[in-house]
């Protein structure tokens, strides 16, 4: 059970990412792919991996031809932009209104100085000078000082003028490089669920191979075997830690030799595009394991040991948010499996799902008794996935125990023929579709 479950979160990202796409990018609309049969059947076939192999791989390659693009595009755009010889009217208007203002500073300098000239003549002037000659000196002087005020005047405009279309000129570059930015992070974002999708191909034929093994069909679901979250509150604030803990019970009659716990936890941004996995840190610690534990990558925790029928054992849980978590959107996920040295094995079918809100540094708190579960099916289970859910399993927590990031795209128009993809990864998946598309076909 516990290598299919690794297994299924591999697959839920390659199956789900294809689907996805063409609720996010427009661009796939004329590609719908058949792993859309995510939504009738929990566990995909291999020819499903492969298709949403191929799926993965055309996003990949129109990544690769949208950057090789941008980055043509990009090129012309700073040429065009250029303060020197740019030929895009922004850096003709720029051109323009700084030649004004040089011509500006010249007649200023002009005007300057004929008003040093008109109070020299003025106070050159002989004691035998005339009346009409004093008279023609100061109006001189005056005329000259008017002209300087407007000078100065038509100075500062012309300044300002300037370093307006300089700064029009400098923001079109910026978002001409900005563009070109998220056209390479979606190539990034394309990679890595093309490497996800291929990955969970391999995979699942290396299992078709070898057969299911220990972990085979013998594996059954077990209704009696529960997990109960306690502590849990609705409000996560980011720069503190929150401790709660999970009861793992044995209702059934048979004894458990090993009972592990399933604990994933993910979040995005208010958005709900951003994942913000990289600011969790989620520890545990049980009675035989003491110390705090930094969650393994397959979101396994192996403290609880065996269970005797109607034993219960607990998990203490630690969720530590950085100072920097941006607010937004968080859910946790719960639930457990049972392997015997008889080979027999199960776990329970549904996964409990905690819904609560991220909060900024410095928040009020949320309270415990706010936050209820809901169910949601594991992949590998039959079942249907809930309307306006992608896919039932979130992405793994990192090996250090921080929650995978895989960043975001805010990509649009032509730019969203691969910026989809970072939405794909990890647990954006359950939140775009649940929180943003409710309801829709995915």
């Amino acid at each position: 059970m516990k290598i299919r479950r690794v297994l299924a979160t591999a697959v839920a990202l390659a199956v789900t990412t294809p689907a996805a796409l063409l609720s996010v990018s427009p661009a796939y609309a004329d590609a719908k792919p058949a792993a859309q049969t995510q939504e009738k059947q929990s566990k995909p076939t291999i020819e499903e991996l492969k298709e949403a192999a191929a799926e993965a791989q055309k996003a990949y390659d129109k990544a690769v031809e949208a950057e090789a693009a941008g980055r043509v595009e990009v090129d012309k755009a700073l040429d065009d932009l250029s303060e020197v010889d740019g030929t895009h009217p922004l850096a003709v208007a720029s051109a323009a209104a700084r030649q004004a203002a040089k011509d500006a500073a010249a007649a200023k300098t002009a005007a300057d100085q004929a008003v040093t000239e008109a109070k020299a003549a003025l106070d050159a002037l002989p004691e035998t000078a005339t009346e009409e000659e004093r008279t023609a000196a100061e109006t001189a002087l005056s005329e000259a000082e008017a002209t300087a005020t407007t000078a100065a005047t038509t100075k500062t405009a012309a300044d300002a003028a300037a370093a307006e279309a300089r700064e029009k000129l400098v923001d079109a570059r910026i978002a001409a490089v900005r563009a070109y930015g998220v056209l390479q992070k979606a190539l990034e974002d394309a990679r890595a669920v093309k490497v996800a999708a291929d990955a969970a191909l391999a995979k699942a034929i290396k299992e078709a191979e070898e057969g299911e093994g220990e972990e085979g069909e013998d594996c059954e679901p077990e209704l009696d075997l529960t997990s109960k979250v306690t502590g849990l509150p609705d409000k996560l604030v980011a720069g503190t830690s929150t401790d709660f803990s999970l009861r793992v019970t044995n209702g059934s009659d048979r004894h458990m030799d090993e009972v592990l716990a399933f604990v994933s936890v993910h979040a995005t941004d208010k958005s709900g595009l951003k994942d913000t996995g990289k600011f969790f840190r989620l520890q545990w610690s049980t009675k035989s394991a003491p110390k705090w534990q930094n969650a393994e990558a397959d979101d396994y925790i192996d403290g609880v040991g065996a269970l005797k029928p109607g034993a219960h054992a607990d998990v203490k849980l630690r969720l530590t948010l950085d100072k920097a978590t941006p607010a937004g959107n968080g859910v946790a996920f719960f639930a457990a499996d049972f392997f015997n040295e008889d080979g027999s094995c199960g776990g329970a079918p549904d996964l409990d799902m905690y819904e609560f809100d991220v909060k900024a540094a410095g928040s009020k708190p949320g309270k415990t008794e706010d936050v209820k579960p809901s169910t949601t099916p594991r992949p590998g289970n039959t079942g249907t996935t809930p309307q306006g859910s992608a896919s039932a399993t979130p992405a793994s927590t990192g090996t250090n125990g921080s929650l995978a990031a895989t960043g975001s795209s805010s990509a649009t128009t032509s730019i969203a023929l691969a910026g989809g993809a970072a939405v794909l990864l990890g647990a954006a998946a359950v939140f775009v579709v649940r929180r943003r598309k409710t309801g829709s076909d995915a």
